[in-house]
């Protein structure tokens, strides 16, 4: 008998919370002739059912009802509530099992690499998703009869304000893992039937840290180092949010970081811990803002400034200050390309001269799912005639599912860059707000986000559907 604790939890990610407990089932392997569970005497009698729910041949290891209901709380914490007959209160014991059920909750979204867990109710129902590749995962459905026991607990870790329902919080959670220390931003609001719950997990791990590993091609990486060697001027990362334009930016940092260089920080939230660096957490309620901080930055000798987001005229204005009198400064910006950064600069009311000056790079970038290399497909299917045609691709694979990718068809995701020097013939027409630049990165043979999506999907990185969704607009 297979031991239950050693159960991946990409194996149980096949079936709900509901179908678990419905079904009476836990799976505990799966293989090329089926599925093997685990069940009691009413799985059993629910046995067709079963398989064709799951598609597969099943088999059914029998197990007591008393240590399935024990591992059915464990790996599918559904059903722990209290008997109907009993009142509205969490006992001693069920306090424990929700202690130990958020617990578990933060060790799998570790283990997984998620990036955020929604912790959510309706009129109906409650549900717990992870947002795992980009895209958000169903992992459990819980009572709502200890939705708000679960709610204040996390918020006693955080330490929230327990009894405060009606206006948002904000908090932090230090998790610890046996090989790593996570950072946990909490962040609830009231909603219709109950406050809801977003945690971000931040790891503390700098291991991506490298700009080798980020994934510019060589051609685009010599450009972006030639630029963050440059004494001053502007960098500007864009995309939209969870593009990875934070990573890209810490990443360069932990480059330039060295004993002759005084690198400050203003931050929201500061999702790395760099040593040597003096960050700045943003904090508008006591007016630390973006424009204050950058204010008395210029005070403090730096040689290079980052600016988590330049988010109003008053914030690019003090950048643009900083960089012509001699200062490197990095920072972010929502746009969708290169070219559109620019636009959005000067719509903002800043001086097309002044931003020729002081604009020296801007990279736009994505974060593109991975195929699954254990269950891609290829295929010759037509899906964007036009694309396909352009792209001259003849097949392409196709995301299929399995325990790997827990069924999305996708596993881990790379980064694709578009990296636009400003050279003398680009600046001339920021400050003249002349010519195309889209043509101008064409004629020049700059390789926009959409030429690299390309390249992804006809060496089977990704997926055409995928690289439908990242294409420039």
């Amino acid at each position: 008998m297979k031991k239950l604790e050693n159960i991946d939890y990409r194996i149980t990610s096949i079936l709900t919370a509901e179908q678990a407990h419905t079904f009476r089932v836990i799976p505990i392997h799966i293989h090329e002739e089926g599925i093997d569970l685990m069940g009691d005497e009413l799985a059993n009698q629910k046995k067709p059912h079963i398989q064709v729910l799951l598609g597969k041949k099943i088999t059914i290891e029998p197990i007591s009802q008393e240590i399935l209901n024990r591992y059915l709380i464990q790996y599918y914490p559904h059903e722990f509530a209290p008997k109907p007959d009993s009142k509205d209160s969490i006992s001693t014991r069920e306090e424990s099992d929700i202690v130990r059920f958020v617990h578990k909750i933060l060790e799998e979204a570790a283990q997984m690499s998620a990036s955020d867990i929604h912790i959510e109710r309706y009129e109906k129902e409650a549900r717990i998703r992870f947002r795992w590749e980009g895209h958000l995962i169903e992992k459990y459905e819980i009572p709502l009869l200890q939705y708000n026991a679960i709610i204040s607990r996390i918020k006693i870790l955080a330490e929230l304000d327990i009894s405060e329902r009606r206006l948002p919080q904000d908090g932090r959670i230090h998790f610890q893992l046996t090989d790593q220390d996570i950072d946990i931003r909490v962040s609830t609001i009231p909603g219709k039937y109950g406050e809801k719950i977003v945690m971000r997990l931040l790891t503390r791990s700098q291991d991506n840290l490298d700009l080798k590993k980020l994934g510019l091609s060589q051609a685009d990486e010599t450009a972006f180092q030639q630029s963050i060697r440059r004494p001053n001027g502007i960098i500007l990362i864009t995309g939209p949010t969870g593009s990875g334009k934070t990573t890209t930016l810490y990443a360069t940092l932990s480059q330039l970081n060295q004993p002759d260089k005084n690198i400050v920080t203003i931050e929201d939230p500061i999702e790395y811990n760099l040593s040597g660096i003096n960050q700045v957490q943003l904090k508008e309620e006591i007016g630390l803002s973006f424009d204050r901080t950058l204010r008395a930055f210029l005070r403090q000798d730096p040689d290079i400034i980052m600016i988590g987001e330049i988010r109003d005229v008053t914030t690019a204005n003090i950048a643009i200050r900083a960089a012509l009198t001699g200062h490197l400064v990095f920072s972010t910006l929502h746009t969708n390309s290169s070219w559109d950064a620019i636009t959005r600069l000067t719509d903002m009311g800043l001086e097309p001269y002044l931003l020729a000056a002081s604009l020296r790079m801007v990279v736009a970038q994505r974060l593109v799912r991975v195929l699954c290399q254990h269950c891609k497909t290829q295929s010759s299917e037509i899906i964007f005639p036009d694309i396909q045609k352009a792209g001259n691709i003849e097949y392409h694979f196709i995301p299929n599912g399995c325990p790997e990718c827990y069924y999305t068809g996708y596993r881990n995701r790379k980064a694709v860059f578009e990296v636009l020097p400003v050279t003398p013939v680009l600046k001339d027409m920021i400050k003249h707000q002349g010519g195309d630049i889209r043509k101008y990165m064409e004629e020049t043979g700059i390789r926009s986000l959409s030429d690299h999506l390309l390249t992804f999907v006809q060496t089977g990185v990704t997926s055409l559907e995928e690289a439908i969704a990242h294409w420039e607009s």
